[in-house]
């Protein structure tokens, strides 16, 4: 078994890329082990929605340049609910931002990391195409089993496992305890094009089936729409001329007419956290820690904030202590606000504004219209959103 002195992260996706990079700048050596091999993603055509917080994230790290041709800017966010009064808009200007928050493919956000290691990747070691596949946590660190791309079965020990595979090696580790919700509700997703420009707009329309939102991507409007299982699969079947139809019904007239619907993906969703993790010598992050509803794009941006906390966590501690339990509870304890009143955030929205029980909607109206004449309440809002405080 080789023993290493430093960091592994099991997974080289985006957040355990930046927690790598975060790293580096600390000049904290680190292994990734990724399973898929070099550029597997490039192609990857899902839309994340960052916040401006994510944006200073990889500002720092040396990677927004290489991203920022690849990104839409969020400049205004329209919040409305179908069959009721009540809307509120959000504008960056107002906050005295650049932009809300940014749409990019999962594949270009994916090109612009690599890019960076690759300028600079001293203290930085990938190995590719080496899928873990036994992790034994003890006492005095962290036993890591994986393949390698030759097929050999390798071994290594490191005083601290980062799991940030987005949860894919978590079935195989025993003393784990998750609480999940299932929603029963699935989302389904896709690129749309419309009659109208976007003008960097993104619309959060909540009706009585569940959230749905057009996000401004390049020309075009990123779709996510959720409801329960069997409408979803109901929409899902439809062609595409019935699908603009049932959408332009459920959505209104902003955008004008819907035009053109892209291949079309649906997947569960749910809202889950680890309750109980280890004590020391590893830490999972990301949404391999937290899952949340889609609705006000928290997810993938409190795993981004994940990483920068522990990074300052380990980049703050010696190094013969570096996944002490004592640091480990430091690090939680940090993490525990954002992530969860950002769970609690995402469900309270899907729980109030997602069903047609008689007087909720008047009251999610007036809702809305308050938030609309507060400016406190939208700078909380914003702040939220850009920042998770």
């Amino acid at each position: 078994m080789q023993t290493l002195s430093h960091p592994v992260v099991i997974g080289g996706g985006p957040v355990g890329l930046v927690l790598a990079l975060s790293l580096q700048q600390s000049s904290v050596p680190v292994t990734v082990l990724e399973a898929q091999a070099p550029g597997a993603m490039y192609g990857d055509g899902r839309a994340l929605a960052l916040s401006y917080g994510t944006r200073q994230v990889l500002e720092q790290l040396g990677v927004w340049p290489m991203l920022e041709v690849a990104v839409t800017a969020i400049e205004t966010i329209h919040v409305s609910q179908q069959k009721g009064f009540g809307r509120t808009v959000l504008k960056a200007h107002e906050h005295a931002l650049p932009a809300l928050g940014y749409v990019v493919s999962y594949g270009a956000l994916m090109q612009a990391l690599d890019a960076r290691i690759e300028r600079s990747s001293m203290g930085i070691n990938i190995q590719y195409q080496s899928p873990v596949t036994g992790l034994d946590v003890h006492a005095t660190a962290a036993d890591i089993q994986y393949l390698r791309a030759d097929g050999s079965l390798q071994q290594l020990s490191t005083p601290l496992a980062v799991i940030a595979d987005g949860g894919r090696s978590l079935d195989e580790i025993p003393g784990l305890v998750r609480e999940t919700k299932h929603y029963g509700h699935d989302a389904l997703v896709g690129l749309v094009q419309t009659e109208q420009p976007h003008h960097n707009i993104a619309y959060e329309r909540f009706t009585p089936r569940g959230p749905m939102a057009l996000l401004p991507n390049g020309k075009q409007f990123s779709l996510v729409w959720t409801g329960e299982q069997s409408y979803i699969d109901e929409i899902a079947a439809l062609d595409d001329a019935a699908f603009l139809q049932a959408l332009h019904t459920a959505f209104g007239d902003r955008v004008g007419k819907f035009l053109h619907i892209g291949k079309r993906f649906k997947f569960p969703l749910k809202l889950s956290k680890l309750d109980r993790t280890f004590a020391a010598h590893c830490v999972v992050i990301g949404n391999a820690a937290q899952t949340m509803h889609p609705v006000a794009g928290q997810g993938f941006n409190v795993g981004i904030r994940d990483a920068v906390a522990l990074a300052k966590n380990v980049a703050s501690t010696e190094a013969g202590e570096w996944g002490a339990a004592h640091r480990l509870t430091e690090y939680h304890a940090s993490r525990q606000r954002d992530t969860g009143r950002g769970l609690q955030f995402t469900d309270f929205l899907v729980n109030v504004f997602s069903n047609d029980l008689v007087g909720v909607g008047l009251l999610r109206g007036a809702g809305l219209g308050a938030l609309s004449m507060l400016p406190m309440a939208r700078r909380f809002l914003v702040n939220k959103m850009s920042y998770g405080s």
